[in-house]
């Protein structure tokens, strides 16, 4: 396979599904990957991601596991791989207790843990837990007002803050974080969201768009956004969530390859890879010899 240099340095994330669907028997497919596909895949990446939603898509009924509870599970299960939720909904936990629940899990965790979070989209939900569910102007200021208070409770003893929607009062969040978590901001709002993620955000994740013009585009925005903050573009690492079956062939595998390549060209730093429900690990490691290891020799 043909490598290019702009693909070297490249870090790899697995989404687990949180979900259990007809697809899965109804069971929780992270309940089977722990058993049965992650202890061979998880040695070969880089980061584990969790979805933050508390039911089913296609029905209420379908199980989904809560995001924060799954991720410590797993946490304790798989000591050797950073930990990230795809991403939080930040009105569905107050700020100073996600702050507070993020310091522990990056104390427990040995300082593995990555804040991924976004301003929600699911109104449905929102409603349905009792949770406001306001314009998205209003859910993004939100969101930055929480990360500033997050940051603030992992780096100070009992820190104060006033803004125009969350507020706290000598917070006190002990014991301290060694490592500040990074922050993961999921976005891909041109007029609100992306600017904030250049702003604010070390990871800025999305999902694909449709042209490499239009992926372009929304990329430039978060870097002009941190440039004109006073960063440099390089601080705000390129997250790309790929949703793709895995290889069964060596035509696959090449395939998805160029495809993976392509994007890396394009400036993505951190493919988040979502296999769906793959019964076994042979084309798990398909993918990693074939696909993830030349990549990364780029």
């Amino acid at each position: 396979m043909t490598n290019s240099s702009a693909t070297s340095g490249l870090r790899f994330g697995w989404l687990s599904p949180v979900i259990g669907n007809r697809w899965s028997d109804h069971q929780p497919i992270v309940v089977f990957q722990e058993k049965n596909i992650l202890p061979t895949a998880l040695p070969h990446f880089d980061s584990l991601w969790i979805a933050d939603h508390f039911y089913g898509m296609d029905t209420h009924t379908d199980p989904f596991m809560e995001a924060w509870t799954t991720l410590t599970w797993l946490a304790a299960k798989f000591p050797d791989v950073m930990l990230c939720h795809h991403v939080l909904g930040q009105g569905y936990r107050n700020p100073a207790l996600t702050a507070k629940m993020a310091a522990t899990l990056q104390v427990l965790s040995g300082n593995r843990f990555i804040l991924g979070i976004g301003a929600g989209w699911r109104e449905e939900e929102y409603r349905a837990y009792g949770y406001a569910f306001p314009r998205p102007a209003v859910r993004f200021q939100e969101l930055e007002e929480l990360v500033h208070i997050c940051r603030l409770m992992w780096t100070q003893e009992a820190p104060s803050f006033t803004g125009r929607h969350y507020s706290i009062q000598r917070a006190a969040a002990p014991p301290l974080p060694e490592v500040v978590p990074p922050v993961c901001i999921g976005a891909f709002g041109e007029q609100i969201g992306l600017p904030l993620a250049g702003r604010i955000a070390d990871i800025w994740n999305s999902p694909i768009f449709g042209s490499d013009e239009k992926w372009l585009r929304k990329r430039d925005i978060v870097f002009a956004a941190a440039v004109k903050a006073g960063r440099e573009t390089s601080a705000v690492e390129v997250s790309l969530t790929v949703e793709h079956a895995l290889p069964n062939t060596g035509a696959e595998s090449q395939q998805l390859f160029d495809e993976l390549s392509h994007l890396a060209e394009l400036g993505v730093q951190h493919f988040v890879m979502d296999f769906g429900h793959p019964q076994n690990t042979e084309p798990v490691l398909r993918f990693v010899e074939e696909v993830m290891a030349p990549l990364r020799r780029g």
